[in-house]
């Protein structure tokens, strides 16, 4: 941390998934596939996916709330809003949809972020530095995708993976000196961009020439980004515990973005952590994109399987290509 900066602290987190469950025996109404197929390829069995008329927007609401009441706040009590999402409902602005919702009666700033899966992590170094310079004091930061409505869902390869659903974190000013966050890095790589793509081209003006029109679904090259992460994350993840000054036996738990149980476990072999510290659900929830980090961490401390007053590391990566990772403390009523 900087001479003189606020620490921070992580106040309260939640999340929020919809009801509708479908199976990966489900997806064979749809195309030639098996669970048996899915779930050696991906560690997926199921995922939640929004129906009717449900949105990102819904799910971050619920979200949001379940996090600002484990901080002890009320929503006029937030200084700031940050939407992290790579398939918003709105695109002028989420957070203030989700402002809206929530009751805030103050105008306080809000404002979206896109960094697909990153989303989450790059919220957090965001907030960390408004706190940090004293400009803020409690900022709700809100990871909401619904994947599902900008799915191709005759294609195998893409609509296995992804489910929807939200988290949110709320941060404040530390009061007690203690800094949350032990170490964060964020990264991108614009070359790469093209493994993961997501087109909203619109129409050009009738005066003008017509631009050319793509698809406005997701489309992803499944292997290279398979390749792409596999030779990134895990050296990346190692050398962010190295340059925090630890080693891997401070690292009490490990939340990596929920993508695929084979990405994960070459992080987990790289960095030399063992399994019951490894915190997964995407059996259940298949990627949810920036939502996976936070539905993970707050299942992983409700169901018991993380002891709070811990040091976890967060670690994703997403299109565009973007990827970060933190180091925090998570302490006591956060969840």
């Amino acid at each position: 941390m900087i001479k003189g900066a606020i620490p921070l602290k992580i106040a309260g987190i939640g999340y929020s998934v919809p009801s509708t469950v479908v199976t990966n025996d489900d997806l064979t109404k749809l195309y030639e596939t098996s669970d048996e197929w899915i779930y050696t390829r991906t560690g997926i069995r199921e995922r939640r996916l929004v129906s009717g008329n449900e949105t990102a927007i819904d799910l971050g609401e619920t979200a949001s709330r379940d996090a600002i009441e484990k901080a002890g706040l009320n929503p006029d009590e937030l200084d700031m809003i940050i939407a992290a999402s790579s398939t918003p409902v709105e695109m002028y602005s989420m957070s203030c949809c989700i402002q809206k919702r929530l009751g805030v009666t103050k105008p306080i700033p809000a404002f979206d972020i896109s960094a697909a899966c990153s989303g989450l992590i790059y919220g957090l170094s965001i907030a960390r530095g408004l706190i940090a310079s004293g400009m803020y004091k409690n900022i709700l930061i809100v990871a909401t995708d619904n994947n599902s409505k900008h799915l191709d869902w005759s294609d195998r390869g893409t609509s296995i993976l992804f489910g929807d659903g939200a988290g949110a974190v709320v941060v404040t000013a530390s009061k007690d000196g203690t800094d949350d966050i032990i170490a964060l890095d964020i990264q991108a790589d614009g070359k790469q961009g093209g493994l993961i793509e997501l087109h909203f081209d619109g129409d050009n003006c009738p005066l003008v020439k017509p631009n050319d029109k793509r698809e406005p679904k997701i489309q992803m090259n499944g292997k290279g980004v398979y390749t792409f992460v596999v030779k990134l994350l895990p050296n990346y993840v190692d050398e962010l515990i190295k340059n925090a000054g630890l080693k891997s036996e401070n690292i009490d738990y490990m939340v990596p973005h929920q993508a695929n149980i084979r990405i994960i476990r070459a992080v987990q072999e790289r960095i030399g952590i063992s399994d019951e510290k490894v915190i997964t659900n995407l059996e259940y929830y298949g990627n949810t994109s920036a939502a996976s980090i936070p539905i993970a961490l707050v299942e992983g401390v409700r169901n018991g399987q993380m002891k709070l007053n811990s040091n976890v590391l967060l670690c994703g990566f997403g299109a565009g290509m973007t990827w970060g990772g933190a180091i925090v403390r998570l302490r006591e009523g956060i969840c």
